[in-house]
């Protein structure tokens, strides 16, 4: 149509050479929008237990999904604590912790008292010195009373307890990072969907004015055309941000840690 108004004079070379140029940059577009598509539709096979490209997925349209009436913007940090992840650091700890109390209680002399031990064998040279293995009274010994490894197991099991618990708040920091940036990024959602819900009512309200104008001849075919493709964009744009929310829920309730219908409750 612009190459004919171009012969007609009513046009300038200008104006083919700038649509033109979009025409190319939308068709550019396209590769990468099938190629997200197909990865999308493997993706899907695979969460439903089908081989990628098997097919069989049902058909479905993104007004399908629901999105959520109304999300917190607060939370409780006793919510992110069922996130398994910090489940298993705190199980880690209580581990580091059990094996450190294990190896200081090791420490104490195991022997077996009776009436023949003298109270001079009960002193602290007597039960942890160097000496202690020459005793008169090594036969009631149920094991060494100074073993030299113990003292090497209580360290190495303070070290893993420390460890432990330096893992332990590595991870819930990083859960509590992750649960801010998903409750953030779910504020922004909104904020995003919103615009564009407005601005796709007047992108429609104008292509149904320039619609108008078409069918009083007020208007060029070219013009309507261009509304339309403006329409469209806004439309896709939120689609997206509808798409982009769903996906931003979905993280929350995941950073959350548990089921979605839990972290639901505990949230309401």
């Amino acid at each position: 149509m612009a190459r004919t108004r171009v012969r007609l004079g009513q046009a300038t070379p200008d104006e083919v050479s700038n649509l033109q140029t979009e025409a190319e940059q939308t068709r550019a577009e396209l590769p990468a929008l099938r190629k997200q598509l197909q990865q999308t539709e493997h993706l899907l096979s695979v969460l439903a237990g089908r081989s990628p490209g098997a097919g069989g997925i049902p058909a479905f349209v993104l007004s399908d999904f629901t999105l959520p009436a109304e999300l917190p913007l607060i939370v409780p940090s006793e919510l992110v604590r069922r996130r398994p992840d910090i489940q298993a650091a705190e199980a880690l700890l209580h581990a580091a912790n059990a094996d450190y109390g294990v190896a200081v209680a090791n420490l104490y002399p195991q022997l077996n008292l009776s009436a023949n031990i003298g109270s001079q064998a009960l002193t602290t040279g007597a039960l942890f010195g160097a000496g202690s293995a020459v005793w008169s009274l090594i036969g009631q010994l149920t094991q060494p009373l100074f073993n030299p490894g113990l003292p090497a197991e209580k360290r190495a099991a303070l070290a893993a307890f420390d460890a432990a618990a330096a893992n332990y708040q590595s991870v819930v920091l990083e859960s509590l990072r992750d649960v801010a940036d998903t409750l953030r990024a779910v504020e922004n959602d909104a904020q995003t969907l919103k615009a564009l819900a407005t601005a796709n009512v007047a992108a429609q309200a104008s292509l149904n004015s320039a619609q108008r104008q078409y069918q009083l001849g007020a208007t060029s075919y070219l013009a309507l055309l261009i509304a339309q493709q403006q329409a469209q964009k806004v439309q896709i744009s939120l689609a997206a941000a509808q798409a982009q929310r769903l996906a931003d829920s979905v993280a929350l309730y995941q950073a959350l840690g548990g089921g979605t219908n839990e972290a639901a409750d505990s949230m309401t």
